[in-house]
């Protein structure tokens, strides 16, 4: 894919969707990095739902660490990995007191030490937290980025390094919140919805999917 199309496609999106955003619910990077941890093999409505239990009671590190690992479950127990997750989940919080004063750290080294935290996680907590210009890629990001060969790669990581170096820069803060609200919506795993796509004459997949 050339320049121009990149260029054109992610205007369109913008033009679409000025200010995209998370469909986790949270309102601090405390909460969005929980809502991330947890969203992993699970749908952002899952973990709304389950943070929306959870936050109430315990939305600080001090809170949580304090419900301890059983308390935990109790709240998320509706997610998948759930048992997996408040023991991460905890461990997170136990480190955060100790290592940054109860804080979530704005580096990439130092979230993904955190416990349940990778790449992935810590570049949405980056860009959405923190206004960095990461670009997350989840299954849906790497199913677009290679099927309309905007940034086509062969595993995650390079699906991202080739986005970070294709993506224009003005639009590089909010490419991922783009693409993955084209994947979930339109550019769809089985049956891609090609003739409501606003990017389908773009776009270099050939068999496209016409109703």
């Amino acid at each position: 894919m050339n320049p121009s199309k990149r260029q054109q496609i992610f205007a369109r999106f913008q033009a679409a969707n000025p200010h995209p955003t998370t469909e986790l619910h949270y309102s601090n990077p405390f909460e969005l990095l929980v809502a991330v941890m947890l969203s992993a093999q699970a749908t952002d409505v899952g973990v709304n739902k389950a943070t929306a239990r959870l936050f109430p009671v315990a939305n600080t590190p001090e809170a949580i660490a304090a419900l301890g690992v059983e308390g935990v479950r109790e709240y998320i127990k509706t997610i998948n990995f759930f048992r997996t997750k408040a023991e991460n989940l905890v461990k997170l919080c136990q480190l955060l007191l100790e290592r940054h004063d109860g804080q979530v750290p704005e580096t990439r080294e130092a979230l993904e030490a955190l416990p349940g935290v990778g790449r992935k996680t810590a570049n949405v907590v980056l860009n959405t937290a923190f206004g960095q210009p990461t670009i997350a890629v989840d299954t849906h990001i790497f199913r677009v980025s290679n099927r309309t060969k905007l940034a086509p790669g062969k595993d995650v990581l390079e699906v991202e390094q080739k986005l970070a170096k294709f993506t224009p820069p003005e639009y590089r803060q909010d490419a991922h919140h783009w693409l993955i609200l084209h994947g979930r919506y339109t550019c769809i795993a089985r049956k891609p919805r090609c003739g409501s796509c606003l990017i389908e004459d773009l776009c270099e997949f050939r068999d496209k999917v016409y109703d």
